[in-house]
C-alpha cells in the first residue's frame, strides 16, 4: 500500500533592525520611547511586497547579550521589567495588498506605583502565508513520497519602551584597541560601559584626529543601543582605510552620540587612542 505524505515547512526570520524594509514590511518610527506625559504612538505600516500578505501583532521579549546579539524569552524571570503589561496595540491583525498603507496604534495605560525606570518589550510583525501544499506525482516503485514545501515567514521586531519618574544614565569607552591586519581594513574594538536605570541608543562616530589638518572620519555606525539590564557592552568596527596604509599621527577619537533627531545631539561617551 502507498502512502503519500506532504510536509510543510516553515521559516520563522525574527529581526530587529534599525531601518529600512524586511520582509517585505516597511515600519516607521523603528523604535518607540514613551516618556514624559506621551501615551499614544502611531506607526506606519507599508507592504513593500509583490503579494496581498496578513501581518500579525504581538509583543516578545528579548535580552541583550554583550556583543549586541538578541536572545528571546518565554522565561517571565528571565525579563527585568517588561513594558507589554502597560501597552495595548490595535489593530493586531492587517491584510494590506502591494503598496498599502496602514497606520496602527500603540497605546500607553501607566498605572499608579510603577516603580521608576524603564520597561521594555519588542512588537513583532509577522508575515503569514498561505499554507498552499502542492502536489506529488504517483510513481510506480515509490511506496513512499514526500514532497516538503518551504514557505518562508518574515517577521520584524522594534523596541517598545516606557519610562517612569526619575531616570538617569552615565556611560563611559575603554579598552580601546585598534588592529591593523595587513591584507584587510584595519578595527577598532572598545567596550562601551552603563551605568543607570535607562538604556542608551545613538551612534558611534570613528576620526582619526591627526596632528595637523582637519579630523579624517573613519567610521559611522547608527543604532547602536544598550539595554538597562546591561551593563556594558563589545564593540567591534571595520574602518575606512585602505589595508597596509597607515592613519595620520596623532588620535583614534570615538565618540557615542544620541541621534534623536527630535532633540540636540547629546555626546554619551568619548575615548581617544594614541597613534
Amino acid at each position: 500500500m502507498k502512502r503519500f505524505i506532504i510536509l510543510s515547512l516553515i521559516f520563522i526570520s525574527c529581526l530587529s533592525i534599525q531601518s529600512n524594509a524586511q520582509g517585505n514590511l516597511l515600519i516607521t518610527p523603528m523604535r518607540v520611547v514613551f516618556e514624559d506625559a506621551k501615551q499614544i504612538q502611531e506607526l506606519n505600516l507599508v507592504n513593500t511586497g509583490i503579494d496581498t500578505t496578513t501581518f500579525t501583532i504581538s509583543f516578545i521579549q528579548y535580552n541583550m547579550k554583550e556583543d549586541g546579539t538578541m536572545v528571546k524569552t518565554d522565561n517571565p524571570d528571565e525579563v527585568q521589567m517588561p513594558a507589554a503589561p502597560y501597552l495595548r496595540i490595535y489593530p493586531t491583525k492587517v491584510t494590506l495588498a502591494p503598496g498599502e498603507p496602514q497606520v496602527i496604534v500603540l497605546q500607553l495605560r501607566r498605572k499608579s506605583g510603577m516603580p521608576t525606570g524603564e520597561y521594555r518589550s519588542h512588537l513583532y510583525f509577522r508575515a503569514e502565508k498561505e499554507n498552499i501544499l502542492h502536489g506529488f506525482n504517483k510513481t510506480e516503485q515509490d511506496t513512499t513520497q514526500l514532497t516538503v514545501h518551504l514557505i518562508p515567514v518574515y517577521g520584524l521586531s522594534i523596541p517598545v519602551i516606557i519610562r517612569t519618574n526619575d531616570v538617569n544614565v552615565n556611560t563611559t569607552l575603554t579598552d580601546l584597541e585598534l588592529e591593523s591586519p595587513p591584507e584587510s581594513s584595519p578595527l577598532i574594538k572598545f567596550t562601551i560601559n552603563r551605568t543607570g536605570n535607562i538604556s542608551t541608543y545613538g551612534n558611534i562616530i570613528v576620526e582619526n584626529r591627526p596632528q595637523q589638518g582637519k579630523p579624517i572620519q573613519l567610521a559611522v555606525v547608527k543604532g547602536i543601543g544598550i539595554y538597562a539590564d546591561l551593563s556594558k557592552r563589545k564593540i567591534e568596527i571595520k574602518l575606512n582605510n585602505s589595508p597596509g596604509i597607515p592613519f595620520k599621527k596623532g588620535k583614534i577619537k570615538v565618540s557615542y552620540v544620541s541621534n534623536d533627531e527630535s532633540k540636540k545631539p547629546v555626546v554619551y561617551a568619548e575615548g581617544e587612542l594614541d597613534i
